[in-house]
């Protein structure tokens, strides 16, 4: 019995080669941002979940721009169906939604079959990221510290804890002034910074020995020192 070889090419329609297309780019080019962003990532706030979202928002609008096509109506439709969803996750960091504008642009331009346009964008705008990163463009040479002090309500601690940070630091302000434990205690919070040669725990020790024995803590940069 003859071997019968069937040519199935014909079955796939051009239509159905841009969707596969569509699709696989916008995935490549989102996992690359994806990899860029954890790459270039600082802050201990970094979530696996996030970039993964990243690379599924992508492909999702290149999907969505697939769907809608030239249709408006349809364009019209989509719109009203994807207001009603609500995201309660706040961003932690300002970069992070240049992230997801990034992969929805990309997506929104492999999905409208500009293909050669996501490839360029994603590239240039990942390879700008990478270059903002390794040579720190935009950093602030100024450092300063939060520095918060639980002390009791009565007597005059707060005169004492300027006295301390008089001592310490080339400037101080006082950002807040908070009743806690049931007024049993108040929280001052300030933003400092440190004189030369000084330490945060030189800071520490000496604002242990004018609160009472209260706690102290101090945020410098993403550590936290506390009393």
């Amino acid at each position: 019995m003859p071997f019968d070889v069937q040519d199935l090419s014909g079955t796939f329609s051009i239509g159905d080669i841009a969707i596969a297309l569509s699709l696989s780019l916008s995935f490549v080019l989102s996992a690359m941002i994806g990899w860029v962003y954890r790459f270039t990532h600082r802050n201990v706030s970094y979530s696996q979940s996030y970039v993964q979202t990243l690379v599924i928002l992508g492909m999702l609008i290149a999907l969505i721009m697939l769907v809608v096509g030239s249709n408006i109506a349809r364009a019209f439709a989509l719109v009203g169906a994807l207001s009603v969803v609500r995201f309660r996750n706040a961003i932690k960091e300002t970069r992070d939604v240049g992230f997801i504008f990034l992969v929805m642009g990309v997506g929104m331009a492999a999905g409208t079959r500009f293909y050669t346009l996501a490839i360029v964008a994603a590239v240039a705008i990942s390879l700008i990221i990478v270059v903002m990163y390794r040579f720190n463009w935009f950093a602030s040479s100024v450092q300063r510290q939060v520095v918060k002090v639980q002390v009791p309500p009565d007597g005059n601690y707060t005169a004492s804890v300027q006295d301390v940070l008089i001592a310490h630091t080339s400037e101080f302000e006082l950002v807040s002034m908070e009743s806690i434990r049931g007024g049993a205690l108040t929280e001052l919070m300030y933003t400092v910074r440190l004189k030369k040669g000084h330490e945060p725990g030189d800071l520490i020790n000496a604002l242990g020995e004018r609160t009472g024995g209260q706690r102290v803590t101090v945020l410098t940069g993403y550590d936290q020192t506390d009393l």
